[in-house]
């Protein structure tokens, strides 16, 4: 025989992240900077000669474009959250944002690295103080985005019974984290393109302009490779590794009724909020609500389906 039940019942709802209306609304401040800052880089850029300057501009468009793509996530999600199309929700809305923005990022790390080495092959004259006018003040404008990107980009939640380091990686606002990188990249090729020019103005290292361009781009693709890598587990439900799968089987294994997993799948449908669908086989007569009262302990756990199948009977 074989009994099942879902957490609640048909009518309850599958709406398992409540978005992130403060991210949404500094993630438009820092669109409306990067585009004012965008135009006066790319101008500066290709007015004085600076190829770091104008590797920083086309990289800053991108993130402008890319953080145009993190407000409609956020907006997308927001709209359909009620949406019965959806069969857990529209958190992973969010998540497409963030992978999409790490495409983008990984397309200018390429355009940067290309630029930079056509300029070390073929030199030309930079105009020093106008270009590192500009990148300062790019730095500036930078920093200024990631500090309204950053209030809730390191704010987890944790719950003290359970609270192991594997599972802090899970909880982060992915579309968020993609917004906060794109501008942090742009920060740091902001530092390298004013070095790079103060080392050319002072010392007549013309060659570090595009050498920093090269280093710029090596950063940003390092950086996009992970928020790929990061974004794509969540979005093909690669999550079978996570602590909370280890916890699961911890709870069966330990229980006083005697059960063996048959079938076990774990997806995250929110930020560290997970479904399971679980499948036990057992000697005893408990019920699947026995085993659900069990893995309540884990309340990132907001999702769960437990089926019992009675163990087969072995004649004498």
């Amino acid at each position: 025989m074989t009994t099942s039940l879902s957490t609640d019942d048909w009518s309850h709802t599958h709406v398992f992240d409540e978005g992130n209306p403060l991210a949404e609304r500094n993630t438009k401040w820092a669109v409306a900077l990067t585009a004012l800052m965008m135009v006066a880089e790319i101008a500066g850029g290709w007015a004085f000669n600076s190829m770091a300057l104008l590797a920083d501009g086309w990289h800053m468009s991108s993130h402008a474009l890319a953080l145009g793509l993190s407000v409609l996530a956020y907006a997308a999600a927001r709209r359909y959250a009620r949406d019965a199309r959806f069969a857990f929700g529209t958190w992973k809305i969010e998540v497409l944002g963030g992978y999409t923005s790490a495409i983008l990022l990984v397309m200018v790390a390429g355009l940067m690295l290309y630029q930079s080495i056509e300029r070390l092959i073929s030199p030309t004259p930079i105009h020093y103080d106008q270009a590192i006018a500009i990148a300062m003040v790019g730095l500036l404008v930078n920093l200024a985005c990631a500090w309204l990107l950053k209030g809730n980009h390191g704010h987890d939640h944790h719950h003290a019974h359970h609270d192991h380091g594997g599972h802090e990686h899970h909880h982060h606002d992915l579309n968020q984290r993609a917004a906060y990188l794109h501008v942090v990249a742009d920060a740091a090729t902001s530092v390298l393109a004013i070095l790079a020019l103060i080392g050319g103005k002072f010392w007549g290292a013309d060659w570090l302009d595009p050498v920093m361009g090269i280093a710029g781009a090596a950063l940003v693709g390092i950086w996009a490779l992970g928020l790929l890598r990061d974004s794509a587990r969540v979005l093909l439900d690669a999550e079978m590794d996570a602590p909370v799968v280890a916890e699961i089987r911890e709870v069966i294994a330990t229980g006083r009724v005697p059960a063996e997993i048959r079938d076990l799948h774990v997806w995250r449908v929110g930020k560290g909020k997970y479904a399971c669908i679980l499948s036990l086989e057992t000697v005893s007569d408990a019920t699947a609500e026995h085993f659900k009262q069990q893995l309540r302990v884990h309340e990132e756990l907001v999702h769960i389906t437990v089926e019992v199948n009675a163990a087969p009977v072995l004649s004498a």
